[in-house]
């Protein structure tokens, strides 16, 4: 079976801290806005960390039939909003085509804990009878993808893909794959997340590895800087429209961009940090580009993991420059998280989609908050600031507690052939 199928993003969508849609997330980013606040999901007195980057004024209702809205997860929800706006956008309806050959990947990292935390408090305070039917079919991490399966109805290849922080990277480059081998004509991918809720914040706190800049929620998730103190927990997600080319030809729809390079290694060294020697992150970075068929002399903007970890902006600077060389110093790069928060299994896709949107319109969204740069990490992170640039070739990192290293690379369809 031919594995050269040309493979093109013709829509998306996404729910962020930023916006509940593709357009006012994009204008929050290029303004630089932070979508931090202090938590409102649950009473956050006597937490080490008050803060998160929050979903606002989300309703699933204006969006999903009531009953079955009430009946998913947070999580699921995002996912299944995200669809709705990526379906529009490739102007696509699974039940005009053969819906075995739609299929669905939707990554996320923890599934649906919120449900679960509140089920535990359920189960302590009222006992065991009381717990909802539901909580199995809400909690599943599958069952994102098991949602926008039911609302599109697509019944090609439907799963979840678990890698932590690189769930929705790996489940953009699974989809990439099946579509190159010609297993699917399209394949509606992404990441969502869902996890501001006393057990995760509690367990990242335990881990020391969330920032604890209570006094400065908006300040607090600082990529590359030198204050940075670790990161801020986001909520969302990105779903994309994936298609092989000849499925966009027949339906005359327009490429937002080519997925052209996918890879992903493992570090195999440390449960949460990532390996000092960067040898394997540095690996996936090269190997995506080799399956791009792309130099790391063509890379316009790099749209970095960028955690605000002290460890992690580090060594990722430094796998950039194993792959890059000098070229690294050249390239723009961002980390949108200093904006939208670690949205965990759905930060790759968000990430992803914003990497489409920096081609679209050449322009490279800024890191903000930095304003004490590291002198380990000394590249060109735009920062503050949104910069002209013109993208054709766009490349993403994402990187999981567990040393999954993910990255995607995006051409122009239109100048990268």
């Amino acid at each position: 079976m031919s594995q050269n199928h040309r493979v093109f993003v013709t829509g998306m969508g996404i729910i962020s801290p930023l916006g509940l849609d593709v357009p006012s997330t994009w204008a929050g980013l290029l303004r630089g806005e932070s979508g931090v606040d202090y938590i409102t999901a649950f009473d956050a007195e006597g937490f080490d960390t008050r803060f998160a980057a929050e979903v606002k004024g989300f309703d699933p209702e204006n969006y999903l039939d009531r009953k079955g809205a009430r009946h998913m997860d947070r999580f699921a929800q995002f996912a299944a909003v995200a669809t709705q706006e990526a379906c529009r956008q490739a102007e696509l309806d699974p039940g005009k085509m053969d819906p075995g050959r739609v299929a669905v990947i939707i990554g996320s990292g923890i599934g649906g804990i919120t449900t679960l935390s509140q089920q535990f408090e359920v189960l302590s305070t009222r006992g065991p009878r009381r717990i909802t039917p539901f909580l199995i079919p809400m909690m599943l991490a599958d069952m994102a993808s098991a949602q926008v399966s039911m609302l599109t109805g697509a019944m090609g290849s439907n799963y979840c893909v678990v890698s932590s922080c690189s769930s929705g990277a790996d489940a953009l480059g699974l989809g990439w794959e099946m579509l190159r081998g010609g297993k699917a004509d399209v394949v509606l991918a992404g990441g969502s997340e869902a996890p501001i809720c006393p057990i995760a914040v509690a367990g990242f706190n335990a881990l020391r590895a969330l920032s604890r800049l209570n006094e400065d929620p908006k300040g607090a998730s600082r990529p590359f800087d030198l204050r940075r103190d670790g990161f801020v927990m986001g909520e969302g997600a990105a779903v994309l429209v994936l298609e092989s080319q000849e499925s966009a030809q027949r339906r005359g729809v327009l490429p937002l961009a080519e997925l052209r390079g996918y890879a992903a290694t493992s570090d195999a060294y440390h449960l949460t940090e990532p390996a000092p020697t960067c040898q394997s992150s540095a690996s996936a970075m090269l190997l995506a580009l080799q399956s791009a068929g792309v130099h790391p002399s063509q890379v316009d903007y790099l749209n970095a993991h960028g955690t605000s970890t002290p460890l992690n902006d580090r060594q990722e600077t430094k796998a950039i420059k194993l792959v890059l060389g000098e070229e690294a110093y050249r390239v723009p790069i961002s980390s949108t998280k200093s904006m939208t928060g670690h949205m965990l299994g759905a930060g790759g896709a968000v990430e992803a989609a914003i990497c489409v949107l920096a081609m679209r319109d050449s322009i490279i969204p800024p890191t903000i908050n930095l304003s004490q740069p590291d002198p380990e990490c000394d590249l060109d992170y735009t920062p503050n600031h949104a910069s002209p640039h013109r993208v054709d070739v766009a490349m993403s990192n994402s990187f999981g507690f567990g040393g999954h290293n993910s990255v995607l690379v995006f051409t122009n369809p239109n100048r990268v052939q």
